[in-house]
């Protein structure tokens, strides 16, 4: 088992970078909510520190993938005499599917997607150990050869994704554009949240955030929005100056904050309005929900 898991380290650690880039170029593809750079800056930082974590994680993922797909896959050949690499790979999916029956129970994780992500983190170094430890290689020779691999499936990793992005196999993101109809109806958030809007152009709010009096952060007590509820008014707002995104422009009577652009998010079939409070790399998010389809 020992063995095992020394060699399994090097093998997870490997292909790391190369499913941190892709999980990121397939994050195109959703709702980045205009925060920050996208997770670009994030990405950068991992590849900088990527030396120090990636020993740990791929020691994370042997404990929790690998070797218990291992230990799975070597009765399960004795007894089927079937060849070694389909053994382990059903393992490997086994494994999978049961983290992700546990995510989906506990962290509410969509079971289907996480199942997959944790069955292609699993399959190459349940298949690679066994070419490993055949290898008269020394500590240091592994994990040589192991960055080397790490390099070449990154730089794969890499030329795929561009590829996928410019060819738009991988579409970036684009928010719906919702007809006044479509916006008008109930949008319920987190805490109660609840913004009614009519087809005359009122609204009404209970429990709603928007964005505070004063925007100084330097203020003592400031907050990065006020809950306000109450009537007003709304129109939608096609997007200009900074920002080319579809959304609503909210103004409340009760003197409660001051006016609010809620952005348009979700897909046409389920549409959001969203709004960042405060800084757009560390702010706060908050979200509304259709909730009359």
């Amino acid at each position: 088992m020992r063995s095992d898991l020394a060699a399994a380290i090097p093998v997870n650690a490997a292909q790391l970078p190369a499913a941190g880039l892709l999980w990121w170029i397939l994050s195109t593809t959703e709702d980045q909510y205009d925060s920050g750079y996208d997770g670009a800056w994030g990405i950068f930082c991992l590849l900088v520190f990527a030396p120090l974590l990636l020993p740990v994680l791929g020691l994370l993922l042997s404990v929790v993938l690998t070797l218990p797909a291992v230990v799975f896959a070597r009765p399960v050949t004795r007894r089927s005499g079937g060849p070694e690499w389909a053994c382990r790979t059903v393992a490997a999916a086994v494994v999978a599917v049961g983290w992700g029956a546990v995510a989906a129970v506990l962290w509410h994780w969509p079971f289907v997607t996480t199942t997959s992500v944790l069955t292609a983190l699993g399959l190459l170094p349940a298949l690679g150990i066994a070419y490993v430890r055949t290898r008269s290689w020394s500590r240091w020779g592994l994990w040589w050869r192991s960055a080397l691999a790490c390099a070449a499936l990154f730089a794969l990793a890499l030329g795929g994704g561009l590829a996928a992005s410019l060819s738009g196999l991988v579409p970036p993101y684009e928010p719906p554009r919702l007809t006044p109809a479509q916006l008008t109806g109930v949008w319920r958030g987190d805490n109660g949240a609840e913004l009614r809007l009519e087809r005359a152009g009122r609204a009404e709010a209970r429990g709603l955030p928007v964005e505070p009096t004063d925007r100084d952060p330097a203020t003592p007590g400031h907050r990065d929005y006020v809950v306000c509820s109450g009537s007003g008014a709304w129109k939608p707002d096609a997007g200009t100056g900074d920002t080319d995104r579809p959304g609503i422009l909210l103004h409340l009577d009760t003197g409660c904050g001051e006016d609010t652009r809620w952005s348009v998010s979700g897909t046409e079939e389920s549409p959001r309005l969203y709004v960042l409070f405060g800084d757009p790399d560390a702010g706060t998010l908050r979200v509304l929900d259709r909730a009359d389809g």
